[in-house]
């Protein structure tokens, strides 16, 4: 109950995310291509032939099966939760819907130079843009920041970028995408430590 006090918007997001997995699954499967389709993820000649670019949004918030879904929002829990408290909940909404709406769209372009049409799906994007947050975060306190370290934090992003890399069917455009994209929010959104903020507020008490 506290962490959900601490991370609404953390939370909120891997409730939404379960829900419309759920759905998703009621209505004709998760592994359903057409189904995902018709859910709102990402086909690069309906978006560029139809002007269906809400997919690059909608997309984030579907996934292929329980296990993308499971593998996703872990990720989410622990990067999510210490860059919403790091940097509140606007700031870190906007890198997350920013972030990863940005490698959506990183996605489909490699998809229209190469001429693929492969259907995408996954918050994947928005995940890796709250860590390339949270990575900005920690070296503006000096590769700290509440238990984690920005050593452990590279670490965690080296290989998770690895398992993609090593995986068949894994979007690493998107990844790298929205890395790079949460990376550069943050250094836009946030310009002081966060024991800065807390040491302001004791001295005001």
């Amino acid at each position: 109950m506290e962490e959900l006090k601490k991370s609404p918007v953390t939370w909120t997001l891997i409730a939404v995310n379960a829900l419309v997995f759920l759905a998703v699954e009621l209505a004709g499967g998760s592994n359903d291509i057409s189904n995902m389709v018709r859910w709102g993820a990402s086909y690069a000649p309906l978006i560029r032939e139809q002007g269906q670019y809400y997919r690059l949004f909608t997309c984030m918030f579907l996934h292929f099966g329980l296990e993308h879904l499971g593998y996703n929002m872990l990720i989410l829990y622990f990067v999510g939760g210490h860059l919403e408290r790091a940097v509140g909940k606007l700031r870190f909404l906007l890198i997350y819907v920013i972030g990863g709406t940005g490698a959506s769209y990183c996605s489909y372009y490699v998809d229209v130079f190469r001429q693929d049409a492969v259907v995408s799906a996954g918050a994947s994007g928005a995940v890796f843009a709250a860590l390339g947050g949270l990575i900005w975060i920690l070296i503006l306190n000096r590769g700290r920041l509440e238990e984690i370290s920005l050593k452990k934090l590279l670490l965690m992003a080296l290989l998770c970028l690895y398992y993609g890399f090593a995986s068949n069917g894994v979007d690493n455009t998107a990844h790298i995408g929205g890395f790079v994209l949460g990376f550069l929010l943050a250094v836009l959104l946030c310009h002081r430590p966060q024991q800065k903020k807390q040491q302001s507020v004791m001295d005001g008490q």
